[in-house]
């Protein structure tokens, strides 16, 4: 049976949460059974998330726990519609875009017209490259790069919402996609 410790004392759950929706419940009474059960739940594809948008898994480790925080502070914000992962992972990203603003990665961006905007990463240079393969490859990229390529391929935002996020020019978030495809391409024909 599995037993927690919590504030100095053996705790030892009652029952097992069966459901993701007795997990939510518990985690709004602050149970910390329930807090545990949902960090073992998510935590990894976490994890997954905060590595591609910090690059280290340092920092990733830090923007895990800092989201996981968030999470138990404001889960009762979450309405209930919707998928609750996807509005986990959106907490994840926010936390690691807030922490990526705080470090100020994007201070020396600057911006392309759009004639220099052309640069695309040709789907046969990702023939027989993993999806593990391919994250550690953004996860290597540069963090201004990263934070957009990871807000703009991967989460789908536009340029627009993503220069919001960042607290840059809609202008700076193509250009830091441009280079950010071209690093990736750069990369993907050193490999062949």
């Amino acid at each position: 049976m599995l037993h927690l410790i919590y504030e100095n004392r053996m705790i030892t759950p009652k029952r097992e949460f069966k459901e993701q929706e007795d997990i939510i419940a518990g985690c709004l009474k602050e149970d910390p059974r329930a807090q545990k059960a949902l960090y073992d739940l998510f935590s990894s594809k976490m994890f997954s998330v905060c590595v591609r948008y910090m690059g280290c898994r340092e920092l990733a480790k830090d923007v895990l726990q800092e989201g996981f925080i968030t999470v138990f502070e404001k889960i009762s914000s979450y309405s209930g519609s919707g998928s609750f992962e996807g509005w986990l992972r959106r907490v994840f990203v926010n936390t690691a875009l807030m922490q990526l603003r705080k470090s100020n990665v994007l201070r020396f961006s600057e911006e392309l017209n759009d004639s220099d905007n052309s640069i695309i990463v040709e789907a046969e240079g990702l023939n027989g490259l993993s999806t593990q393969e391919l994250y550690k490859l953004i996860s290597s990229m540069p963090s201004g790069f990263r934070a957009v390529f990871n807000l703009y391929v991967i989460e789908g935002f536009s340029h627009i919402e993503i220069a919001n996020q960042l607290n840059i020019t809609e202008s700076a978030s193509r250009s830091q996609l441009s280079r950010a495809k071209g690093w990736l391409k750069d990369r993907l024909f050193e490999n062949r």
